[in-house]
């Protein structure tokens, strides 16, 4: 499926200002996050998150997402009537970047189990995870 994505007004050139723009509000980093290390998949999935998202709004991020080339919809495989999300090579292409979000935030805030657990296999191996997460996302 192509999609069109609508030319998008920047603030700026600068790649943090660009990149910001697609996914630097309030909620799109946490549903890419749910899409990687949570495996959801579904709207009903990403509405229990325990940020507790508006319907509004997650519609809205996902639609963005998705005009941006992160994620993109398809049939699930149970039914043909419900979509499922997934990421894009570009989405995919965002794990380094939340990797590093999870260090700095060990760094500073008090972090759940499983993430300490996830964290403490990256400082292992860093380039070896994200290799490996990444060759899992592409054959999913």
């Amino acid at each position: 499926m192509n999609i069109i994505m609508k030319p998008m007004k920047k603030r700026s050139d600068c790649p943090i200002s660009c990149s910001l723009d697609i996914w630097g509000d309030k909620w799109s980093l946490l549903i890419i996050r749910d899409l990687m290390f949570a495996k959801k998949c579904r709207y009903s999935d990403f509405l229990k998150s325990s940020e507790g998202i508006a319907t509004n709004i997650l519609a809205t991020r996902l639609q963005a997402l998705e005009e941006n080339g992160i994620i993109e919809k398809v049939d699930s495989p149970e039914s043909k009537v419900k979509g499922v999300y997934k990421l894009t090579k570009k989405g995919i292409d965002l794990l380094p970047i939340l990797i590093e979000i999870d260090l700095w935030s060990e760094k500073y805030f008090p972090i759940p189990e499983d993430t300490k657990v996830m964290l403490e296999k990256i400082k292992i191996d860093k380039t070896g995870f994200i290799s490996q997460a990444i060759e899992e996302f592409e054959n999913n």
